[in-house]
């Protein structure tokens, strides 16, 4: 089966119709969470995920704009952005967040946006909190999101090794247990603005690491026209 992995669109229409352009052919889409968020257009993120066969986990910025964690945890961009997509919410789009499970397993692989300790809160960027979160799934493979920093954790008993993602290099996965993070579609944060995916081939257990360029402008547009925060339309030109 080959899989679609993504995270973190944040409402970036633009960037989420780059990932599926640059993808080809798939079988499914996983989606780690924070659909919504930042963004400007978070009712059609959601109507374009729904015209594919997917599962999605909730993130953060999801349950935030409902009102299921607390705004004052946010910093004040996120709380900003968060407050506007509440008001902008259809009630279908409601509604699918609102049923968005915190975790999922499918087969060998769990889903999860922050980590399968803290799955709506916890950055899983160091090594000690990957050790430390090993014991919370029992699947061989985990996929999060929320940094939107693509990254490989390979871990044993006895060490968590830190990967490098090539970008379309495939990357047999082995015996090891896994946490891997695809990186950003809508905002990422690694210091490349183009949109991050992964693809994952499930028969021959490998991952490939994407990039693709979409027009930062549109988004940029759309959200000044919102009246969301300058520092987040900002970013994106910068990838951080």
């Amino acid at each position: 089966m080959q899989v679609l992995v993504l995270s973190d669109i944040h409402s970036n229409l633009v960037a989420l119709q780059a990932v599926l352009a640059d993808a080809g052919t798939f079988d499914t889409i996983w989606s780690l969470g924070d659909v919504v968020g930042y963004g400007p257009q978070p009712n059609e993120c959601i109507e374009l995920l729904l015209s594919y066969s997917h599962l999605a986990v909730a993130g953060n910025h999801d349950w935030g704009s409902l009102g299921k964690l607390d705004l004052r945890d946010f910093n004040v961009d996120a709380r900003q952005a968060n407050l506007w997509t509440r008001e902008q919410l259809s009630a279908r789009s409601w509604g699918y967040i609102e049923a968005l499970p915190e975790t999922l397993d499918e087969g060998d692989y769990t889903l999860v946006h922050g980590s399968p300790r803290y799955p709506l809160i916890e950055y899983l960027v160091y090594p000690s909190l990957v050790r430390q979160s090993l014991p919370f799934f029992s699947t061989s493979i985990c996929f999060v999101g929320h940094s939107h920093i693509p990254s490989i954790f390979a871990c044993t008993d006895s060490e968590v090794r830190v990967l490098t993602p090539e970008i379309g290099v495939p990357i047999k996965l082995g015996n090891e247990r896994y946490i891997i993070n695809p990186g950003g579609v809508g905002q990422p944060r690694d210091g490349d603005a183009r949109a991050s995916y992964l693809l994952l081939d499930t028969a021959e257990r490998t991952i490939t690491f994407r990039r693709v360029p979409y027009d930062i402008l549109i988004t940029q547009t759309l959200m000044q026209e919102a009246g969301l925060p300058p520092r987040s339309i900002a970013r994106l030109e910068f990838g951080w």
